[in-house]
């Protein structure tokens, strides 16, 4: 009994060290994963790109199933123009998350700057998720892409999100074909519209620094409302200020490829812009972005 007791309490010392032991080499994994991952984020926003894609190898190798990993592969090769390579990893990122409209995006923008056509890796991908399906049409959009677009709709039962992009393919057409005559004059906001509602709080928590319950209202309010540029400035300046200013520059950077005519949210997304390429160490993005507010361009 004496030895059996012995024995349960050398066993429960061993396992208990075993437990501490795995602890601190879980930590110091995910140490090494951090160090790695943020050094690559800095390298990539220094335009150093082969060193950032050395960086997240060694990321990929320690968590081989991270989509987050694969898609700043992807993004940090098509950047030093590795179009094969920068493909495979976007694949493989949507692949993991099929719904995710950045992912999807940053996929398209490779097969663009190929110039190769879906076509090419519709069998690659889960084309028919209607999800996926919408966040092709409105990343088409903002590519200006709008017969391909429209193609990707047509496929798309009825929904406000079909029928608002189709209003804005028809509107951008006819403003391709038409000169400029008049300035749009800014309709007053209509505070029973839920989109207003919605700008209205976020001013509230931007003015109160709530940059926490900011970042998920307002990743919230661009996935119901994608062609609202509002909304990737709000996403974007929640980004910034919560520890993710590569993230952040994305956002605020598509945010602009949906702005026509407001003035005063071009500069705020500007005012963003140069804050989160401060945060990430290129002063030259920074105050290319401070020069766009003092000179009005």
């Amino acid at each position: 009994m004496v030895l059996g007791a012995s024995i349960m309490m050398h066993y429960g010392t061993y396992a208990q060290e075993e437990q501490e032991s795995a602890e601190v080499y879980l930590e110091e994994y995910t140490d090494e994963f951090q160090e790695n991952f943020f050094e690559a984020l800095k390298q990539k926003g220094i335009q150093n790109y082969d060193r950032a894609v050395d960086l997240f190898l060694k990321c990929k190798q320690l968590e081989p199933n991270n989509s987050v990993v694969d898609y700043e592969l992807a993004k940090a090769y098509m950047f030093d123009k590795k179009y094969v390579q920068a493909q495979d990893y976007a694949i493989e990122a949507l692949l993991s998350e099929p719904e995710d409209y950045w992912y999807l995006d940053n996929l398209l923008t490779i097969l663009d700057k190929q110039g190769s056509p879906i076509e090419s890796i519709k069998q690659r991908i889960p084309y028919y998720n209607k999800k996926l399906q919408q966040n092709m049409a409105v990343s088409l959009f903002k590519m200006k892409k709008y017969g391909e677009a429209s193609k990707v709709l047509d496929d798309l039962e009825n929904s406000q999100l079909k029928s608002d992009l189709e209003g804005k393919i028809k509107d951008s057409l006819q403003k391709d074909k038409e000169p400029d005559t008049a300035p749009i004059v800014k309709k007053e906001e209509d505070l029973d519209d839920p989109v207003a509602q919605l700008k209205a709080q976020m001013e509230q928590l931007i003015t109160a620094s709530e940059y926490e319950t900011l970042l998920s209202d307002s990743q919230e309010a661009l996935d119901s409302y994608p062609l609202q540029p509002y909304f990737y400035y709000a996403y974007g300046t929640s980004l910034n200020n919560t520890g993710n200013p590569n993230k952040g520059i994305e956002v605020l950077e598509s945010g602009l490829d949906y702005l026509l005519d407001d003035e005063g949210l071009k500069n705020k997304i500007y005012k963003q812009l140069s804050e989160g390429y401060s945060k990430i160490g290129n002063t030259q993005k920074a105050n290319e972005y401070l020069n766009k507010i003092n000179s009005g361009l």
